[in-house]
Parts: structure tokens; C-alpha cells; sequence
């Protein structure tokens, strides 16, 4: 039994902790040979799922030490059926990542549960093309399509919710809107945001979420900011105007670095992290619906622990 939009504990006030960026931390930082970034490959085997054990349980202590709910998001960002396919998973394959995913969230969710953390499973969705370039090809119609079946594989599943994260235009994120809305599921929409705190094509960010709202009867629950160092949008959300209320997470970036000099860089560039950690508690009041606290490319567990240790806990917050 799913929860529906309105009783996603988050729109109720609760504050989760979620992880930094997996893809960039299991390939430069353990090693891991995954093809296309695709993570989901290593629930696959005993070994691949020990190394995915052994990435979250760092974050039962941030989690507690922050006093808040942990946030499982799926390791299935690339587990969409073109990039899939370069993988050789055909649609019957995906839906079984895509399931087995959520499957390794409960079995972790147990353990953190243990521990005294509290969690919520997440099922993420990422996008067809290119995850920094402004897709200008594609239509709602082409979203929906595509992306309806790794929705309906999460609706089948635990998960409370899906995440779409990296989106740089607007009809991809509202036809996965309708995709989540078809399978009965809350969604929430992350976009990725450039060195100049707009979408990748141009788009300034609350144009964009003004007309997803517009286009889909505001289904989704919230939005979040994703794939971009703070000091890139603290002026987009300062000098924002109500559209920032719905906001409801970030998962920012190690790098002050482009998307573009990070896509040529041939090391992880982890960035300052007390500094990190202060710039986003510098943005956190501009953002007074905040639920989520993530990181995303370069980041890890010891960037979400300062993060956690600037940000929380706040008296706001609880």
C-alpha cells in the first residue's frame, strides 16, 4: 500500500537525511567498474550488494547524529530502457532491476530501523539523454511513454515514492509526472541547474516549475535542486519569489567546477567540504520547505556528515 501525496511524511514537516553522489563515490573512490554509471548492476550479485551495504551503513550514524530520518533513494538512475539496453537489460530485465532495487532498500531499511533510524524508500528515475545537456527533442508524450514503465515496475514495490532526478527541461519532467500520477505514486522533480543557477538550455528554474505545476495541476509533491555547487543558485532562490516554497530538497555538488569541465575532468574533484557544508547552511533560510538534505556528484558520506553537523538539527526544522 502506497502513501499518497498528501501524507508523504515530508509534506507533514519531516526533515530526512539522504547520501551523497553513489555513482561518483563507488567509481573514483571504491573503484567500481560501472558501465554508463549504472549502479543498479551491482545489486545484482552477493559481492555487489555487500559493496552497496557497506556504502550506507555510515550514514546510520549521520542520520542518528542529526536526528532525522534517513532517505533511501534507488540505485537505479540509469535503469531506464536506452540506457539499459546498452547493458543489455531488455524491459523484462529493468522491471526486475527496478523492483530488486527497492527489495535491497527494505532489506537496508531493516537494519537502519535497528539502529534506530527511521527511512522511507524512494524510487529514482532519471532521464532519457544526456543528464547536463538541454534535451530540446524531447515531448511530453515521448516522456510519459518512456518512462512509464520503470514507474509502473516502483508502483509494484515498497516504494513510497518516485524522484526524478537530473532533468533539464520541462516536457520530460511532466511526463514523468503523469507517468507517477497514471501509477498512483507521489513524485517529486529534480532539475539539474548550470554555473548561472538556470536549466541547461536557459530555462530560469521557477519559470520551469511554474509551468510543470501549470501543466500537471500541480501533482507533483515538491522540487528539488539537484547536480549544482550552492554558490551557483544561492541568488536564484534569494531573490526567488513563491515558487521557492516548492522546493522540498537538494542533493548539490562537491565542485564549484561546470558540468562541462567536470565531464573532462579524469579525477573526482571532492571539493571543499567545511566550506560546502557552510554554503549550504547559508541557503537552507531561503528555502523554508526544505525536507531533503543530499548530496550529489563528488559528494560523499564525510560531505554529508559536515553538511548534517552545519544544518541540523534546527529548532526550524523540527
Amino acid at each position: 500500500m502506497h502513501l499518497h501525496t498528501h501524507e508523504l511524511p515530508q509534506l507533514k514537516g519531516q526533515m530526512f537525511v539522504t547520501d551523497g553522489g553513489i555513482e561518483t563515490h563507488l567509481i573514483f573512490n571504491e573503484g567500481e567498474d560501472l558501465p554508463d554509471m549504472a549502479a543498479y548492476l551491482l545489486n545484482m550479485s552477493e559481492r555487489g550488494r555487500n559493496k552497496m551495504r557497506e556504502y550506507y551503513r555510515p550514514y546510520i550514524a549521520i542520520a542518528k547524529e542529526a536526528g532525522q530520518g534517513f532517505l533511501f533513494d534507488t540505485n537505479t538512475w540509469r535503469a531506464n530502457p536506452d540506457w539499459g539496453a546498452r547493458l543489455g537489460y531488455d524491459a523484462a530485465k529493468l522491471r526486475e532491476a527496478n523492483i530488486a532495487a527497492v527489495e535491497f532498500c527494505q532489506e537496508m531499511q531493516a537494519e537502519f530501523a535497528a539502529a534506530g533510524v527511521p527511512s522511507i524508500i524512494s524510487g529514482v528515475v532519471g532521464p532519457r539523454r544526456d543528464a547536463w545537456q538541454y534535451d530540446k527533442r524531447m515531448t511530453v508524450e515521448e516522456a510519459e511513454a518512456y518512462h512509464t514503465p520503470q514507474v509502473a515496475a516502483f508502483a509494484e514495490t515498497a516504494a513510497d515514492y518516485v524522484t526524478a532526478y537530473t532533468l533539464t527541461n520541462v516536457p520530460e519532467a511532466v511526463g514523468i509526472a503523469r507517468a507517477a500520477r497514471q501509477a498512483g505514486l507521489p513524485v517529486a522533480l529534480s532539475f539539474t541547474l548550470e554555473t548561472d543557477g538556470n536549466l541547461p538550455g536557459g530555462k530560469p528554474l521557477g519559470q520551469a516549475i511554474s509551468e510543470v505545476d501549470a501543466a500537471t495541476g500541480g501533482y507533483p509533491a515538491y522540487y528539488m535542486i539537484n547536480c549544482v555547487h550552492p554558490i551557483h543558485f544561492a541568488s536564484t532562490v534569494r531573490d526567488g519569489g513563491e515558487w521557492v516554497n516548492r522546493i522540498g530538497g537538494l542533493r548539490v555538488n562537491a565542485s564549484k567546477l561546470s558540468h562541462a569541465e567536470l565531464d573532462n575532468s579524469p579525477s573526482l574533484d571532492i571539493g571543499d567540504i567545511p566550506d560546502l557544508a557552510q554554503r549550504y547552511a547559508q541557503v537552507l533560510p531561503f528555502l523554508p520547505n526544505i525536507r531533503v538534505i543530499g548530496g550529489c556528484c563528488g559528494t560523499d558520506y564525510r560531505h554529508m556528515g559536515a553538511i548534517c553537523a552545519a544544518c541540523l538539527p534546527e529548532q526550524h526544522y523540527h
